[in-house]
């Protein structure tokens, strides 16, 4: 997994005074992607307008998805976030000097909740849980009202770079709460330590601390990012697979590999992870076995090559890959229909 690039180019801080109950927060005024437009630039003003708050809606996804590894949990904490903000009066929302760090500051605030509640969610999840995978935006189907792709909102659209391939978000999930969201802050989305500190109510040496705990977990697992070399492995696979050609599967499965499976307890899944590329090849061919029917689909997951299994025109497991050397070490094959509802229009191409 190859280190996370950085949304944000340079930061200059502005003043946040939050009101009671939300202690200011100092963030980046420009924190904005090239080419892709996360988020809007905070702006110094006394009186903030509606289109203002509601243009930091994209960067509060965007960092909430990386928090929480779920965009339906991400969507509910902007949600969240926006209540508390309207819940004021005029008058403290005017007293607010940049309403895009206060709405940043919130919203870290209630990710950080949820992490808490999360894990503790999570040890009762049947079988495995992985983060929820992300189409290519021209794959995006639902947004929040779950329509077709014309309806999907723009600003709900997850920026797609390395810091949410699917190999970085597990390694987030082994992270702490608060690792997490120093990292992400810091790393991705460039705040300095001393605007983290006034977020999480930490010291900024202790906010510093907690990234570079972090950061050794991700240098630990990185991976070459090597997008075209992927492409064709993939495709390889995919053939492979499509054949139920159990040698040809071996030979691109790394010995040591591993597939993990989430099902969520709502459709058939491994439960535990399956070790060893013979036995992953043998588990694949069961599978296709099992399904006759089962169409296989090129797609890009979570900014990575990957691969859709529809059955019967019915998306049924998007799966994300790990590899090294020229062969897949890491499968991870959302099952879970929660999770799948990017993913649910018939695309039999």
């Amino acid at each position: 997994m190859s280190t996370p690039t950085e949304p944000g180019q340079g930061s200059q801080a502005v003043a946040d005074r939050a009101g009671p109950g939300h202690e200011g927060s100092r963030a980046a005024a420009d924190r904005t992607e090239p080419g892709h437009e996360v988020s809007l630039p905070c702006r110094d003003r006394a009186e903030p307008g509606l289109s203002d708050v509601i243009g930091e809606r994209r960067h509060l996804i965007n960092l909430a998805y990386r928090l929480l590894g779920s965009l339906a949990e991400a969507e509910d904490a902007v949600q969240e976030t926006y209540a508390r903000w309207y819940a004021m009066s005029p008058q403290r929302q005017e007293a607010i000097e940049s309403p895009g760090a206060w709405l940043t500051t919130v919203a870290t605030r209630v990710c950080l909740d949820l992490l808490g509640s999360a894990r503790v969610r999570r040890e009762r999840y049947v079988g495995e849980w992985i983060p929820e995978p992300l189409p290519d935006r021209t794959e995006w189907v639902g947004g929040p009202s779950g329509g077709g792709a014309e309806q999907a909102d723009p600003a709900d659209r997850v920026t797609l770079d390395e810091s949410v391939n699917m190999a970085f978000l597990v390694v987030l999930e082994a992270m702490t709460p608060a690792e997490r969201v120093a990292f992400i802050l810091h790393d991705v989305f460039r705040y300095p330590f001393a605007e983290i500190a006034e977020i999480v109510g930490r010291t900024p040496a202790a906010c510093r601390q907690l990234a570079t705990s972090a950061r050794r977990r991700v240098r630990a697992a990185q991976e070459p990012a090597d997008t075209a070399g992927q492409a064709g492995l993939v495709r390889r696979f995919k053939e492979a697979w499509e054949a139920r050609d159990i040698e040809a599967l071996v030979g691109l499965l790394d010995p040591g590999a591993t597939m993990i499976a989430d099902g969520g307890g709502r459709v058939g899944a491994a439960l535990h992870p399956v070790e060893g590329g013979e036995r992953i090849a043998a588990y694949l061919i069961h599978i296709a076995t099992k399904a006759p029917g089962l169409t296989l689909l090129e797609r890009t997951v979570n900014g990575r090559p990957g691969l859709v299994a529809q059955h019967r025109g019915v998306t049924a497991t998007v799966a994300a890959f790990g590899l090294t050397g020229g062969r897949v070490t890491r499968i991870w094959a959302i099952r879970n229909p929660e999770k799948l509802r990017q993913w649910t229009a018939d695309r039999r191409d």
